[in-house]
């Protein structure tokens, strides 16, 4: 039962950090979006699935919601996946003329191949100008200033306006009404507007593991070792335990050399036991024993010095006792610094994945989602403060991780967006789905990997 109860917990850590983590980072994508006056159809936690529940948005036509496949998140920006067509505006007129249609019938009645009718309906249904139906394609409900549920400002009650399916009559030409059309999509961005989308996800995801260290270090503390010669605990079977050595004990000499500190404590522990020759450790006891121990002081009878005589198996073999712990608020400043610092670490980290000589020594330390769900559960189990730490260091991880520039990774994203910048043309389709295809290969065998080396670390004990 209690191997059942920790598999729950496992599931549970997992799932509840990764889902709040894509969410913000999706929320990036999403704000920077809507900023640039971008239509975003669809707003969803988990991977894209059929089973799935969902709100439409009556303000922004976004559909907000989950699926069960919740290693994951999208968002849908309009203007992302479609094809350029040169029958786009004859085919988006044509559907409003009509108010619905199937790809049989527009190839007919514009005397244009099916698979190109296809592609620019489906096009079309990308930028956010008609949808898809059981039986084909239609109109999306427009006002009288052509304005989608997508769209600003949009009144449906305003006359004129239209339904979904039903003709919309339109003023000018079919290019301009494209071109109208047009402006609403990722497409119709330069490089550094496509840039800035793509990349607030990050932006979010490194700004949230900051803002998650700060607060933690400042509000909620960290707990950290003494410097004082107080024992926090004694290890098992060490050689403190075997000699009776207590925590709450002080120490207070070793072979009879006054120690002030703990640091000054272990440097003197460390030369005593070099030679794996007996020393002995004198302690400030808070009670008496049987073994003659006199007190510090006539005027301290509650406090007694005790000596041990300590006989290492080993040169070098630890004494087994650790520090106590005392919870530090670090000031806002400090706290900023220290969230810097394990900010450009962890982007040093990643970035030695670049590196032929230091790539297996970054992957030996990475983890796949079993292995980020157990250490998740086991921070949780310590507390509130580890269960934060260890979610601002994941923050940030996704974040740099998405920063890599393989498709189809945010970073991969950008750096075709550059090439297409540089060329002055965009990257053809087909390449670009070679590269992310490519992409994803990687990224599932570098998953299997880390699979693999999850199951013997944490399940057999590797």
């Amino acid at each position: 039962m209690d191997q059942f109860i920790h598999i729950v917990a496992i599931v549970f850590w997992g799932l509840l950090i990764l889902s709040v983590l894509v969410y913000i980072h999706e929320a990036g994508h999403f704000i920077a979006a809507r900023i640039m006056g971008l239509r975003v159809r669809e707003f969803f936690i988990g991977l894209p699935c059929r089973i799935r529940l969902s709100r439409v948005s009556k303000k922004t036509g976004t559909a907000y919601g989950i699926t069960p496949l919740l290693m994951g998140g999208y968002t849908l920006i309009c203007g992302m996946e479609g094809s350029e067509s040169q029958c786009l505006p004859r085919v988006l007129a044509y559907v409003y003329k009509q108010g619905s249609t199937t790809v049989a019938s527009a190839a007919q009645d514009l005397h244009l191949d099916e698979i190109e009718i296809e592609t620019a309906l489906l096009t079309l249904c990308d930028w956010g100008s008609i949808e898809e139906t059981e039986d084909g394609f239609q109109t999306l409900a427009r006002d009288a200033h052509m304005r989608t549920i997508y769209d600003k400002g949009h009144n449906f009650s305003e006359a004129g306006s239209t339904l979904a399916g039903e003709p919309h009559p339109f003023a000018g030409t079919q290019k301009a009404f494209l071109q109208q059309e047009h402006s609403h999509t990722y497409q119709t961005l330069g490089f550094w507007g496509r840039a800035f989308v793509l990349i607030n996800g990050i932006f979010i995801n490194i700004v949230a593991g900051f803002t998650i260290l700060v607060l933690t270090l400042s509000c909620l503390g960290i707990t950290g070792a003494s410097n004082s010669t107080t024992i926090g605990s004694v290890d098992d079977g060490s050689l403190a335990a075997a000699v009776g050595l207590k925590a709450g004990d002080t120490i207070v000499a070793i072979d009879n050399h006054e120690v002030l500190s703990w640091n000054e404590m272990a440097e003197a522990v460390s030369s005593a036991s070099e030679t794996a020759q007996p020393y002995s450790v004198a302690v400030l006891s808070s009670a008496p024993s049987n073994d003659g121990s006199a007190p510090l002081s006539e005027g301290d009878a509650a406090s007694f010095v005790r000596t041990f005589t300590i006989e290492p198996k080993s040169p070098g073999e630890k004494l087994g006792i650790r520090a106590t712990t005392t919870q530090v608020h670090l000031s806002l400043s400090d706290a900023c610094v220290a969230a810097a610092s394990y900010i450009g670490m962890t982007a040093a980290a990643i970035a030695q994945l670049f590196n032929p000589a230091h790539f297996q020594e970054v992957l030996s330390q990475s983890s796949s989602v079993v292995g980020i769900s157990v250490m998740a559960a086991d921070a949780a189990e310590k507390g509130i403060t580890s269960l934060l730490i260890l979610t601002a260091a994941i923050s940030l991880s996704l974040g740099f991780m998405n920063l890599l520039p393989i498709p189809p990774l945010d970073g991969g994203k950008i750096l075709i967006e550059a090439i297409s910048s540089i060329i002055r043309r965009p990257v053809p389709i087909k390449i670009q789905r070679i590269i992310s295809y490519v992409g994803v290969l990687l990224f599932i065998l570098l998953f299997i990997v880390l699979l693999k080396q999850d199951i013997v670390r944490y399940i057999f004990g590797g």
